[in-house]
């Protein structure tokens, strides 16, 4: 037995559990429970105005979690899996709500849905490959700071008033450039994804380390 396994074979340390029980990982968890709110919010008594308030308190722990991790040195693991994670889950719910209430066309969530489907369904055949899911690049993380923008102005846009005439066509305007960054993002994703499949081999055992994209 390798020191690897080993190692792997042991209880979580007190650093471990450490990594775990961080400020910037419970707001991660805070920000994924109010994804079924928002949800909620927006196709149940269709409060638009609180479902804002939901998604403006989650854009504030997102820049908070971010920013504590490099001020309290709590990087882990964990909290690099709940903040995309829960970047998806308000773009999936946003979507879905959206499509429902005929704010944005079908395909539109069926094209950025798909999308996150397909690649989901790549991460067997990376760990196959003895690589983790795929780090989100710098096109990846433009995209979704554009539906993130998107999104509540095409809420606010929901009226006759004067600013929701000017946030809507803005709204749109996101929502296009996020949509074409994001697909654009899949397919780089798919990319790397052929590339590994191509020039590795499939791993043997479930214990090998995995490697980075790039070798």
């Amino acid at each position: 037995m390798t020191d690897q396994t080993a190692d792997r074979s042991r209880p979580p340390t007190m650093d471990g559990l450490a990594r775990i029980w961080t400020i910037p990982n419970l707001l991660s968890g805070l920000r994924l429970l109010g994804v079924p709110l928002f949800l909620w919010l927006l196709l149940g008594p269709r409060a638009d105005g609180w479902a804002l308030v939901v998604l403006a308190a989650s854009a504030v722990t997102d820049w908070a979690d971010g920013k504590l991790a490099r001020l309290l040195n709590q990087f882990s693991r964990l909290g690099e899996m709940l903040d995309p994670a829960a970047d998806r889950l308000y773009i999936f719910a946003t979507l879905l709500a959206f499509s429902i209430r005929g704010i944005i066309p079908w395909w539109v969530a069926a094209l950025l849905i798909g999308r996150d489907l397909l690649l989901a369904v790549c991460i067997p055949v990376l760990r196959r490959h003895g690589y983790p899911p795929l780090a989100v690049h710098y096109i990846g993380k433009a995209a979704t700071f554009c539906l993130l923008y998107a999104f509540p102005l095409l809420l606010l846009g929901q009226g006759d008033a004067a600013i929701q005439k000017v946030a809507l066509p803005v709204g749109y305007a996101f929502t296009v450039w996020g949509m074409v960054l994001y697909l654009w993002a899949g397919v780089l994703y798919l990319l790397q994804i052929i590339w590994v499949v191509r020039h590795t081999p499939v791993v043997a055992t479930a214990t090998s380390t995995p490697r980075t994209a790039d070798g």
